[in-house]
């Protein structure tokens, strides 16, 4: 046993397996690689072939001495609009996985990824996809990264670069296994036997189960009859689901886990902490409270002569919210800027077509979100428009059209 292992066993700590961001630019096959490795087909579901969520997953991985290791990867959109959700990835990841296609090269996300990892100081690697194309040209895209600052084993550096197919599997037993020695060498640890806590990594209104978060536990573990607490948010711990949607009976450090029944939307990127108690809870609850009201925000014009357009935005998840909204607002022009009244996680229903029809010109905008049957039925009589999406890219592009049409 090691000095470092007696140390560990000492303070009471157990080795903490690693929580791996993967990052690169669109269509550079981070999911599909996922995919491979969880032998799933998340991509093929995915709205225009494409991420627009971040999503945690857990594997066993058999190393070639036959230890068994567990892995947490956090995928993340590549679409230039989903900034916010990869920089709190690399903030909740212990080490990162920069995705580039052997097709194309360095692209402007891989670069904007690549700064938040050496702003964040993350031990990485680099695992160029798509080597099995006809195309694909791996000694290009090496000199690529060179070229571009990124210096990998053979080409000036020392970090470590692995050739991948998520078709035929080359390399990815390779690619664990780099993870795995990253991850030993890293020694990160936890406590297993206390009170769980982690980061939230994405919540939404879910019309069976109410608000649920998703989030990575960081320390401790969490088992039913616990109270979690998160930015002014509190969930009693009934039952709760891990990375694949199993009810379980308890979860440790580095898995995923969702949680249920909370009493308000938690912030995602917030610290979660769980309690015996549920005045404990309460009180976490309210000293952590950021005050910002998600459910309503307003984009400011300069300037008298500057028109609106009126908009009312619901979607899936917090994420998809935030996103929405970033985006929104760059897409002012001179005498006309988008003006949200209204903005909200879950499906379309009544109350936000009343609050349409207090505002002249008002347009309800949906992304990955259902009509509630009543809301359509009056929105239909009520000549309100509904437009929904499921691609972020038309939502913003429409949006871009009706600013036109208004000026």
């Amino acid at each position: 046993m090691t000095t470092k292992t007696i140390e560990q066993k000492k303070e009471g700590k157990d080795n903490r397996p690693p929580v791996i961001a993967v990052l690169g630019h669109i269509d550079h096959g981070k999911s599909t690689l996922i995919d491979y490795i969880r032998k799933t087909n998340v991509t093929g579901s995915e709205a225009g072939g494409i991420t627009q969520h971040i999503s945690a997953y857990e594997i066993t991985h058999t190393s070639k001495d036959g230890q068994r290791k567990r892995i947490t990867f956090i995928d993340t959109p590549g679409h230039e609009a989903f900034t916010s959700i990869r920089t709190r990835c690399t903030n909740i990841a212990d080490i990162a996985v920069l995705i580039v296609s052997a097709e194309d090269g360095v692209k402007p996300q891989t670069l904007e990824v690549y700064k938040y990892i050496k702003e964040c100081s993350l031990p990485y690697l680099v695992a160029i996809t798509k080597v099995d194309k006809p195309s694909a040209d791996i000694a290009r895209t090496k000199q690529n990264l060179a070229e571009n600052g990124i210096y990998v084993e053979g080409y000036g550096g020392n970090i470590p670069v692995i050739e991948i197919s998520a078709v035929s599997g080359k390399g990815v037993d390779e690619f664990l296994d780099m993870i795995a020695l990253m991850s030993e060498l890293e020694g990160k640890t936890a406590e297993k036997d206390t009170l769980g806590s982690g980061v939230i990594i994405e919540s939404r209104l879910d019309p069976k189960r109410g608000i649920t978060a998703v989030g990575v536990i960081k320390n401790g573990t969490i088992r039913c009859g616990l109270f979690a607490a998160s930015s002014g948010a509190v969930a009693p711990i009934r039952f709760f689901f891990d990375a694949e949607g199993n009810t379980v009976d308890e979860l440790s450090f580095s898995s995923p886990i969702q949680i249920i029944g909370w009493d308000k939307m938690p912030n995602i990127g917030a610290e979660f902490k769980t309690f015996l108690k549920k005045d404990e809870a309460i009180s976490f609850a309210k000293e952590t409270e950021i005050n910002s009201d998600v459910t309503k925000s307003e984009h400011k014009a300069k300037g008298e002569d500057m028109s609106y357009l009126p908009l009312i935005i619901k979607a899936d998840t917090s994420g998809s919210l935030e996103v929405i909204t970033n985006e929104l607002e760059k897409l002012t022009r001179e005498r006309i800027v988008p003006k949200i009244l209204l903005s909200g996680v879950g499906s379309i229903n009544e109350n936000d077509i009343k609050s349409a029809l207090a505002t002249t010109g008002a347009t309800i905008i949906g992304f990955n979100t259902k009509i509630d049957s009543q809301a359509a039925a009056l929105a239909e009589r009520s000549n309100i428009t509904i437009l929904s999406f499921n691609i972020i890219y038309e939502l913003t592009d429409k949006i871009k059209v009706l600013l036109s049409e208004r000026e």
